[in-house]
């Protein structure tokens, strides 16, 4: 019995942890008084507009007057309309928006036009938010705007992302990170608001499906694109599509490759992806894993 009491106690020890860095992060926001969100719709931005939404609007609106329009303009989400997002991420942001009555800008964002993007070069992230993110300190300043916030987390740290020094250089604000909020924390925050993104598959850029120094094309990141949007409308959970030339390497969670391998969808995956291009289609054993792409880095 003891060591049940000490696991209880050490869950609501966790729990209480991440509600005050919830209000850790939404005294900070209230100290700027109004934010701009590089938004994504994933997890960790969402998380970020919510608690900026319920730190700003409510706090504006509380009280006998009607105060929604002024309680909008204090913030804004801003959102990369981009070759390297499936359209179903940038509708999806939409609605989250809407659902917290949230002004969103969307902007066309080129990153093939970006020099040095298209080459890959293990800096590609850095080059890219380089770009991506003065352009959204552009419109943050042009809507009244001082500070842009982005949704980086304590997780974020362990990895080779060479977009954080992007945003450390543009001076880009990273308040999940100033409130110490890892991403299990933010599943969990988020679950507890009632979000929908709490269980949102982790995602990153299709251009991060690439092997460094693979020249990055138009038809190759729609090969990706199409590739992992069969699987995700066969309803597979977390995964990867890594394109190495016209090789297909599908990263999938241990507890689905079973499924993949059932001769019926076995055959139908391979034959949908060689008419996407691919010539060859792999399962990876090792399962997914963020930052696959970075081992040979590390070597």
């Amino acid at each position: 019995m003891p060591k049940i009491d000490e696991k209880i106690n050490r869950q609501q020890d966790m729990v209480q942890e991440a509600f005050e860095k919830l209000e850790r992060l939404k005294a900070w926001i209230r100290e700027k008084g109004k934010i701009a969100i590089a938004f994504s719709g994933g997890v960790d931005s969402a998380l970020l507009l919510k608690a900026a939404c319920d730190a700003l609007q409510r706090e504006e609106s509380h009280g006998g007057t009607d105060n929604t329009d002024a309680a909008e303009n204090k913030v804004l989400a801003i959102t990369a309309d981009s070759r390297v997002f499936p359209g179903r991420e940038r509708s999806e942001s939409i609605e989250f928006c809407k659902s917290l009555n949230c002004r969103q800008i969307l902007f066309r964002f080129d990153e093939m036009a970006v020099p040095g993007f298209a080459d890959n070069p293990p800096d590609r992230c850095y080059i890219c938010k380089t770009a991506l993110f003065t352009r959204m300190k552009a419109i943050a300043a042009e809507n009244g705007m001082e500070v842009l916030a982005e949704g980086s987390n304590m997780d974020d740290l362990g990895d080779y992302r060479p977009g954080l020094r992007a945003i450390a250089e543009l001076h880009i604000a990273s308040p999940l990170r100033e409130a110490g909020l890892t991403k299990a924390e933010i599943r969990f925050l988020s679950r507890e608001l009632g979000l929908p993104t709490w269980q949102k598959p982790s995602f990153a850029c299709l251009a991060s499906r690439f092997v460094y120094g693979e020249t990055i094309t138009e038809d190759k990141l729609a090969m990706v694109e199409q590739g992992e949007q069969l699987l995700f409308s066969l309803g597979f959970h977390q995964f990867r599509v890594r394109i190495h030339g016209t090789l297909a390497r599908i990263e999938l969670l241990p507890e689905e490759m079973d499924r993949l391998l059932t001769p019926k969808l076995r055959s139908e995956i391979a034959e949908k992806f060689r008419g996407f291009g691919f010539s060859y289609v792999t399962l990876d054993l090792q399962g997914y894993r963020t930052g696959s792409m970075n081992e040979g880095l590390k070597k």
